[in-house]
């Protein structure tokens, strides 16, 4: 496999990542970083996630990473972020900001060296992989909501 085969798995994992997600969210790519032998693919998340949601947000990806075969690597103390790892190699995260903005990324395993385009899935909403990231600016009547779910 070479760096851009891993880019086009990793966009691939990110497209159904952001699939599995109900209702759907807007998010836009961040940025697409070759390195020596992996490729760093991340996404950021413009609906503002709430806090009464984030915990909801992050059981929809650890659900459907888990239902892919993905391992689940670590969680953070605070709940905020997870890392799961694929069975070939590929990382992924997911991490969500003090302000509600969440970030999915994929990091490839060290693979051949090639040259590596842009992802070409088009993202949600604006496109703002050019310029500086605003904050999360998109209101969902579920992701959004400050009232807690049902039990």
């Amino acid at each position: 496999m070479n760096l851009q085969e891993a880019a086009d798995k990793a966009d691939g994992i990110l497209d159904e990542a952001f699939a599995a997600i109900k209702p759907p969210v807007q998010w836009t790519h961040r940025y697409s970083m070759p390195g020596d032998c992996y490729v760093d693919r991340d996404r950021a998340v413009m609906t503002v996630i709430s806090a009464e949601r984030r915990g909801s947000f992050l059981g929809v990806l650890e659900r459907h990473w888990k239902s892919k075969g993905y391992s689940l690597v670590a969680t953070s103390p605070n709940g905020l972020a997870a890392h799961f790892k694929t069975e070939d190699g590929f990382q992924l995260e997911v991490l969500i900001g003090p302000n509600g903005q969440a970030h999915l990324s994929v990091t490839t395993p060290c693979v051949e060296k090639s040259e590596v385009a842009q992802p070409t899935s088009r993202p949600s909403g604006p496109d703002y992989s050019e310029q500086e990231l605003p904050a999360p600016n998109v209101t969902s009547t579920f992701w959004s909501s400050d009232a807690a779910l049902p039990r």
